[in-house]
């Protein structure tokens, strides 16, 4: 007898062969038929007019504080994702080195500056109770209600070997050996690989380059060839030129890391803007070289356009523009002052507009913001606004009209630049894009830049558009760049489509009403803190290893889901 019988939806099976309808039906967890199904089950739906799929993959998160207090990794699991791969830019909460107590309160301080997560969710969500990196995984065994497979970030390696010395040190040759030899003990117990970041961005919570930055590449690659000595492993990379344009030597480094491993590499995130033309192909040419070496380099891209807020008042994407940095770090008193001087604004804008500002250039275009939530009554009325609207009845310019408005909330205004490359040639250029073999739909960050940005619906925001919208993609397509392409990547075992035998992560929606919700500030994160979420719109259900995980776009309570090990859940993925 069947455990649950899912009768006349409209599959489309991740493959990207055309749509069909069948019946399908669930036992132990796994996919048992599909097709016309006779056999009886315990329970069934009727599903005419909806479509199944296999469960969406998220290839880049950061949950792996979340799930700890949010075991149902929302809102991704509210938006189809059943399986997570997170750990990702170099950034774990383990291995901790059991000698050293106040590596959990540096590790925690952190994740707090360079993903934006809650400091006290940090403190107050998660136990801290493991050390070795499969005691971490151990720790979540059970009790998550999606499939969840972690990278071991190459941050906590060295800061566990070298202590302090690990921000701004090199290794000693015994030392070296004992974050390679850490590296083999992360992935005997299931690390997915090795992730690290080179980004510029990237500073702990004391304000300096995070540990990984000081890597040089004989280490790097000493950790690459440790990965491809594990079944079903894969490298993940930042480096500076993620944002805008590769360097000759990321490009080169990227391709040796590759090769050196045998594995493929990600990493995040293209960019795509037609006013850029050379910026995708530059960044495609590591790919390119890759290949010619033995190796294999992957971008992914969000399918999506995914703002990210900014405030005069907190650490912003703004606080990375070369020079603005020592003015927003000013007490707000202070960083009023200054900002409400001609003359500091103009300073300001010319090194936003000059060229060492990179891509950061586009957020000092004020007039493009618009108001969002604002504090104090001189603001009524403006939220939802665009400045330059607000700076022409003014009679000022946009940025002295933008400050006016933070001032008077103390800072604490958010405002949402409007994207630049939301226009028709941008979005062809991304249809074109997704096209390549080099190219995986994805990035999300989810978990992450909690009050900044929600890039986790980007699942059902781009099935909706594909369905009734832009239309750049055809369903079948678009559901096999969310399931079979990520789950090939990582190589993950029976999943990624709708086979029998195939473990049951599905999803049921209208076709008709698939999207995303307009991103809402809440406050539900431990210690009443903040962060940006969006409902589902059209899930009729999402089932993760058979069972049923969300049931009309709420989260049932079920925690069906499994962390994911390397070797026993993945298996090796080449790199030709």
């Amino acid at each position: 007898m069947l455990d649950h019988l899912i009768r006349g939806a409209t599959v489309v099976d991740g493959t990207g062969a055309p749509a069909t309808t069948a019946d399908v039906g669930l036992r132990d967890g796994r996919i048992a038929s599909v097709g016309r199904v006779t056999e009886p089950a315990r329970t069934t739906e009727d599903a005419h007019g909806l479509v199944l799929t296999p469960g969406f993959v998220d290839p880049h998160t950061h949950y792996d504080a979340q799930l700890f207090w949010d075991p149902y990794a929302t809102p991704s699991l509210n938006h189809g994702v059943t399986t997570v791969a997170a750990g990702n830019c170099g950034f774990t909460l383990a291995p901790l080195n059991p000698d050293r107590p106040g590596d959990a309160d540096y590790t925690r301080r952190m994740m707090a500056k360079v993903e934006g997560m809650s400091l006290v969710a940090l403190e107050e969500g998660a136990p801290w109770t493991w050390h070795g990196f499969g005691e971490y995984l151990d720790a979540l065994e059970g009790r998550i209600a999606v499939n969840a497979g972690f990278m071991v970030g190459h941050c906590a390696l060295r800061r566990y070997v070298m202590g302090p010395d690990a921000v701004g040190g090199q290794p000693t040759e015994e030392q070296r050996a004992r974050i390679v030899r850490l590296l083999h003990d992360a992935m005997d117990a299931g690390a997915w690989g090795f992730s690290t970041t080179q980004s510029g961005t990237h500073s702990d919570g004391d304000g300096r380059p995070v540990a990984s930055r000081h890597a040089r590449p004989a280490e790097l690659l000493a950790l690459a060839r440790a990965v491809g000595e594990h079944e079903g492993t894969q490298i993940e990379a930042i480096v500076a030129g993620c944002l805008d344009r590769f360097s000759d030597a990321e490009i080169e480094l990227l391709t040796e890391l590759s090769a050196a491993a045998g594995r493929p590499l990600n990493w995040n995130v293209l960019t795509v803007d037609a006013a850029v033309p050379d910026r995708v192909p530059r960044q495609l040419l590591a790919g390119e070289r890759a290949r010619k070496a033995g190796g294999r380099v992957v971008a992914l891209t969000m399918p999506i356009l995914t703002p990210m807020n900014m405030s005069l008042g907190t650490f912003c994407a703004l606080n990375l523009i070369p020079g603005w940095g020592q003015t927003l770090g000013l007490p707000v008193p202070e960083r009023i002052g200054r900002l409400r001087d001609p003359a500091v604004r103009a300073e300001l804008l010319r090194r936003a507009d000059s060229p060492e500002a990179g891509v950061f250039r586009r957020l000092a275009d004020f007039g493009r913001y618009v108001v969002g939530d604002t504090y104090s009554a001189a603001n009524a009325g403006l939220s939802g606004r665009v400045v330059r609207d607000i700076a022409a009845e003014r009679g000022r310019d946009p940025f002295a009209t933008l400050v006016e408005i933070c001032a008077a909330d103390e800072l604490r205004t958010v405002l949402w630049p409007m994207p630049p490359d939301n226009d028709p040639a941008s979005w062809a250029l991304r249809a074109e894009t997704w096209r390549h073999e080099d190219v995986l739909l994805g990035g999300s960050d989810a978990g992450a830049h909690l009050d900044r940005m929600c890039g986790a619906p980007y699942t059902t925001r781009f099935l909706g558009d594909c369905l009734r919208g832009r239309r750049l993609v055809g369903l079948e397509q678009a559901v096999r760049m969310l399931t079979d392409d990520p789950a090939r990547l990582f190589g993950l075992r029976g999943r990624g489509r709708i086979r029998e035998g195939w473990h049951a992560d599905l999803v049921l929606f209208d076709p008709e009403r698939i999207d995303a919700g307009t991103a809402t500030l809440v406050h539900d994160l431990p210690g009443d803190s903040p962060r940006l979420h969006s409902e589902a719109v059209g899930i009729r259900a999402v089932w993760v290893n058979g069972a049923a995980a969300v049931r009309d776009d709420a989260v049932t309570g079920a925690v069906p889901g499994r962390v994911l090990r390397s070797g026993r859940d993945t298996e090796t993925v080449g790199t030709r």
